[in-house]
């Protein structure tokens, strides 16, 4: 009860003239953003946080909260439409989706799409609003060991979940170490990593790297992969949503929901594998199984239910562990702490009136969308038509802003071409980029919760596994990185989505997704 009292005293901070307005704002643009295929919702994030600097907190938090849940709703417009997600965790979706467009039934594709979006994300944070005050009591019980064992979990998940290659994931996660850990050393006042450039002594800030991994280096790659052919889209056809298509999504929008939040909620990272979950199982549980691959209207209901659902999950270990896992939390937690704000177990006691109103934007934020996206389907579409070198010269200007903007230094903007070159060498070469960021965020203060552990132990490595949490957390971390070998051994190679119907083999996937798959 305690949190839905305080979810009902955010609800009415959320609902002032101005807040609203930057819910709409965000909501509206991060939908316009989803649109574009390449251009995430943690790129936007990152795009626009150097230039939120002059807003209250509490504005700029809820307008990068309606750019969260408008990114991720955004996808499902160019999946169904175009047959090309906006991010990855949109892949499943353009499976069926694409083919209800093209027999006409569009607009009940983008309907089931828009009101699963609605239905999973409410309940999502209503639950987010009912676990997150246990999770913080029980996070505020936790030690140095045990913070410590928490953050290799979420390395070692997000490294070895995200990617095809368990290898690129652990070198991208060194190459964000290495950046995390630029600066000046608070133990010893000795300066490492810095090559003897001065300007490095207070570390490379992170809103830069932040805006060069996926503005700049995304700009680059599109650029050198820029399609020539205007893009096309399938009319928006048919009535929005029958009676039947009522009966047969309703009960993909719950189970959808089911699988999502814990997904979200876990540090593994990204909606990718719980969005292939819930194909699979609509697709065994279907009325009508023959009917997938052909546009079946539970396989865009369950993925898109659970694409949402996961996004409002993956807040619980953010606002209360101060984890992120995807890419578009990394970057919340880089607009937290550039208002000073440090996200954690304490954020509740500290800033508990603004993550309440954060919460409670969330839903008012999701009924804003499903009121636009509804009726404006056709128009998102046809942000498709806008030439890509418009586009991202755009981004490119933006992306230089916002590095200068950040500390007000040239250096920066060679720091940003620098970083920007590496997130394109990434995308060459196929490392993701959300092992990067979390390692970015979380390897300095890992590196403080391990110190701690050790000066209390005196040194001996048995102070980093003294307590029954962290035992079983080291636990978990050797089942993440056993299992899979065992299993690709026992079984051969794993089931892709591609291969799971004739009909994935027609999704045109994002060069590169910002969520890291």
């Amino acid at each position: 009860m305690d949190g839905i009292n305080a979810l009902l005293e955010g609800m009415s901070a959320a609902l002032t003239p101005m807040n609203l307005l930057y819910a709409f704002f965000g909501v509206l643009l991060g939908t316009a953003i989803g649109v574009l295929p390449g251009i995430g919702p943690a790129m936007a994030i990152a795009l626009l946080l150097p230039l939120t600097f002059t807003l209250p907190v509490e504005q700029a938090i809820i307008m990068f909260a309606g750019l969260y849940y408008g990114g991720m709703y955004g996808g499902s417009t160019t999946s169904i439409l175009l047959n090309t997600p906006g991010e990855s965790a949109s892949v499943m979706t353009a499976i069926e989706g694409n083919k209800m467009a093209k027999a006409g039934r569009g607009a009940a594709a983008l309907s089931t799409a828009a009101i699963g979006s609605f239905v999973a994300g409410t309940i999502a944070t209503l639950l987010l609003a009912l676990l997150a005050p246990q999770v913080v009591k029980f996070a505020i019980q936790l030690g140095d060991p045990d913070y410590l064992a928490v953050m290799l979990f979420a390395f070692v998940a997000v490294t070895t979940v995200l990617g095809a290659s368990k290898i690129r994931g652990f070198a991208s996660l060194g190459l964000g170490v290495w950046i995390g850990l630029v600066g000046i050393d608070q133990t010893s006042g000795q300066q490492r990593l810095t090559f003897g450039i001065d300007q490095l002594s207070d570390g490379i800030d992170v809103v830069v790297v932040a805006v060069a991994v996926f503005a700049m280096g995304e700009a680059l790659w599109i650029a050198a992969h820029l399609r020539r052919a205007p893009a096309r889209i399938t009319p928006i056809k048919g009535r929005f949503m029958t009676k039947d298509d009522l009966s047969r999504s309703w009960k993909p929008w719950l189970r959808g929901t089911a699988i999502g939040f814990p997904f979200g909620a876990i540090p593994a990272g990204g909606a990718e594998i719980p969005t292939f979950l819930s194909y699979v199982t609509e697709r065994r549980l279907a009325k009508k199984p023959e009917e997938f691959g052909h546009g079946a209207i539970e396989g865009v209901a369950g993925p898109e239910a659970t694409n949402n659902a996961s996004a409002a999950g993956s807040l619980v270990p953010l606002l209360t562990l101060g984890i992120p896992t995807t890419a578009t939390a990394a970057v919340m937690i880089l607009a937290f702490q550039t208002y000073g704000i440090q996200v954690g177990p304490r954020l509740f006691d500290e800033q508990g009136p603004l993550v309440w109103t954060l919460i409670a934007s969330l839903l008012i934020g999701n009924a804003m969308l499903l009121a636009l996206n509804l009726p404006m389907a056709g128009l998102w579409a046809k942000l498709l038509l806008i030439p890509r070198p418009y586009l991202y010269a755009g981004i490119l200007m933006f992306a230089s802003l916002g590095g200068y903007a950040a500390n007000g230094s040239p250096f920066d903007l060679w720091l940003l071409l620098l970083v920007g070159g590496l997130g394109f060498a990434m995308r060459r070469y196929g490392l993701p980029v959300v092992p990067l960021i979390v390692g970015l965020i979380l390897a300095p203060r890992a590196e403080v919760f391990m110190r701690r552990a050790l000066q209390i132990s005196d040194g001996h490595l048995s102070g980093l596994v003294n307590t029954t949490f962290s035992k079983v957390v080291y636990a978990l971390i050797l089942l993440v990185v056993i299992v899979p070998l065992i299993w690709s051994r026992v079984r051969g190679r794993g089931t892709t989505p591609d291969d799971t119907t004739t009909g994935a083999d027609d999704v045109r996937a994002p060069a590169n997704s910002n969520e890291g798959a």
